[in-house]
């Protein structure tokens, strides 16, 4: 299975995807030659038809054509029914290993995987996400004659990201749109409107919170706060929130704007519960889930809602979508939250702690409040303290609440997946049942 990497492509570079398209249009040829003899050698063989073979002609001319179509039916490169010599291939010659040993999360080996998979959602939305980066920058330079502002504003784009929310977003659009029978080119250039709009935001919120949290380091580089002062970074966040609704807008699409909207609303609120949480025992977990689902799945949810929306799918749909984001929005952040506990800074590509640092009590702290009840007052206090920092570190390993994040993160994955199950079976549907393996077994 490939990890998410740096580039957020597969592991295993280009060569080695166009090699699977290739290869998968090979069989594809193939299958349909060998049916096409087929049904000559058969139409040969029946030039003469028997009294007891009439009878099933039509029904047997039927069944070929409805064969047939499904075998046509193909999603850039893959086709889940008919192409299961191909996947196997796949699943085999892949250089990426699928096997990983289960260890505990205190170790930095990742955990088993949710479910055996075949599909890498990365490689089934090449087309996709091919120049994703390159159409933001695109967007963002058209904008501006400000070079500096435009360089402040593509410093994130550079490609270093693992595009989780974009691909997430386009693997969700193409599972309904398998599922309507709607896989129209103007249908999914719009749901591609979308899933710029939503990495365009997160990027924005990275670019605010690198000011709010004065961080001097993101995604192994020096963080956009480092390289020039706050009042310019702050305002070319603003420009690239201003870039992403322009495009929304063009869309024509009153639905579909509120409910990006709502991304909007929902991350300046959990900006804000962050900021002043002074919350009781009884309330940490409840105000904590609430702010990770505004800080995070937010985002998530209602991109992916809105990919149905624009494909005028149903409110079951709909909310089909919406809640598998919540899922795997909540699940990643929790996977997020311990790795800061479990992962060097090397591999996550800024510092470890840096939520404890930061005064915040997350899910790990949380659940090692129930073992040791010293950290409750530390919390209070923010760990403003000498020496709460590194105590609280040592608490967490200590206790089981690293072991409690990973469960519950892995909870939510297995909702996903269920979730997932209620659209029509697909490469784009196997696809979303994949991402939850990504989001539980990330290193960083």
């Amino acid at each position: 299975m490939a990890c998410l990497s740096t580039s957020g492509r597969v592991a295993c570079g280009s060569r080695r995807q166009q090699a699977h398209k290739f290869i998968w249009r090979l069989f594809l040829d193939n299958s349909l030659k060998q049916r096409q003899s087929s049904n000559l050698a058969a139409t040969s063989s029946q030039a003469s038809p028997s009294p007891t073979l009439q009878g099933h002609k039509h029904n047997n001319n039927t069944k070929q054509l409805s064969q047939n179509q499904q075998l046509a039916r193909s999603f850039h490169g893959l086709n889940f029914g008919a192409g299961q010599d191909y996947l196997s291939l796949l699943h085999n010659s892949h250089s990426c290993s699928h096997n990983r040993n289960h260890s505990s999360v205190h170790t930095q080996q990742p955990a088993g995987p949710v479910r055996e998979v075949q599909i890498d959602p990365y490689i089934i939305l090449d087309d996709e996400l091919k120049y994703f980066y390159d159409d933001v920058r695109d967007l963002l330079q058209s904008g501006t004659s400000q070079p500096e502002l435009d360089t402040i504003a593509c410093y994130y784009f550079d490609g270093q990201g693992k595009a989780l929310r974009p691909m997430v977003t386009m693997l969700m659009a193409k599972a309904i749109n398998y599922h309507l029978n709607n896989e129209s080119h103007q249908l999914v250039h719009k749901q591609r409107q979308i899933a710029l709009f939503s990495e365009m935001v997160h990027s924005a919120s990275l670019v605010h919170d690198d000011v709010i949290d004065q961080s001097d380091f993101r995604r192994g580089k020096p963080s956009v706060n480092a390289l020039w002062n706050h009042k310019k970074v702050t305002m070319a966040g603003d420009y690239i929130l201003s870039i992403a609704s322009i495009m929304i807008a063009r869309l024509r699409s009153d639905d579909v704007t509120i409910v990006l909207s709502q991304i909007l609303t929902d991350l300046v609120q959990g900006e804000f519960m962050q900021l002043g949480s002074r919350e009781t025992e009884n309330e940490r977990f409840a105000h904590y889930l609430t702010k990770t689902y505004r800080k995070t799945a937010s985002l998530i949810a209602n991109a992916l809602k809105a990919t149905a929306v624009i494909a005028q799918a149903d409110d079951n749909v709909a909310e089909v979508a919406f809640q598998y984001g919540r899922n795997i929005g909540l699940a990643f952040q929790l996977v997020d939250d311990m790795l800061d506990f479990v992962s060097s800074s090397e591999q996550m590509g800024k510092p470890t702690a840096a939520d404890l640092k930061l005064g915040l009590a997350t899910a790990p702290v949380l659940f090692a409040c129930e073992k040791y009840p010293e950290l409750n007052p530390m919390v209070m206090r923010r760990f403003s303290e000498p020496g709460d920092v590194e105590r609280a570190f040592e608490l967490v390993h200590k206790s089981h609440g690293l072991e409690q994040t990973r469960f519950l993160a892995k909870k939510h994955c297995n909702e996903a997946i269920r979730l997932a199950q209620e659209l029509t079976e697909s490469p784009y549907q196997k696809g979303l049942q994949v991402v939850a393996d990504l989001v539980i077994n990330r290193m960083k």
